[in-house]
């Protein structure tokens, strides 16, 4: 199984990076699965911790995918390590060992901790189409154009039938980012 979670990762100098990733689940543990290059896997490499947060509030997926990569954090209890303020629980996880990849390696950590914050009151649908919105913007190369339009019109009927204003506010970040890549697309 897979879950969309926020990972957070640290440098040695302490300097978090915050990315959406999806994290294989592995029993108590998880498979990460980062790409090479990217500051995750090179956070993991140097420092061998990080934190995977389960968020409800999507504007953190849309927001790190449109360049809004400012969000509260606080520190870890069990590891040199930062978590989001917003997390409704999070995982403090080390890398025990790696399988190596020249695209994609395998890092398969061990869950050190595991802290609750806040209750989980349940997702609605507009939650579902910014999440599932924000995966389609991660992957503007790799997709036709038309493919992501049609999904976004789709994905648009349960937002509007459902969204609060954190949903609203997300799905406006990820069809601005949209239009731009359109526009550069197509001049």
């Amino acid at each position: 199984m897979i879950l969309e979670t926020i990972v957070t990762t640290q440098n040695s100098e302490g300097k978090t990076h915050i990315a959406p990733m999806g994290v294989h689940v592995d029993g108590e543990n998880f498979i990460i699965l980062p790409f090479r290059p990217s500051t995750t896997l090179n956070n993991f490499l140097e420092t061998k911790v990080g934190v995977i947060n389960y968020c409800d509030d999507v504007r953190v997926f849309a927001g790190c995918l449109t360049g809004r990569r400012e969000w509260a954090l606080k520190s870890a209890q069990h590891i040199a390590g930062q978590v989001l303020d917003c997390a409704l629980a999070h995982a403090e996880v080390k890398v025990g060992h790696i399988e190596e990849d020249a695209v994609r390696p395998k890092l398969f950590c061990k869950t050190i901790a595991t802290i609750s914050h806040k209750p989980f009151n349940g997702f609605n649908r507009a939650q579902f189409s910014v999440l599932e919105a924000a995966i389609l913007i991660s992957r503007l190369n790799m997709l036709p154009l038309e493919k992501i339009e049609t999904e976004i019109a789709y994905l648009q009927i349960g937002l509007e039938k459902t969204a609060g204003e954190r949903e609203l506010e997300a799905w406006g970040w990820i069809i601005e980012a949209f239009n731009d890549f359109k526009r550069k697309a197509n001049p």
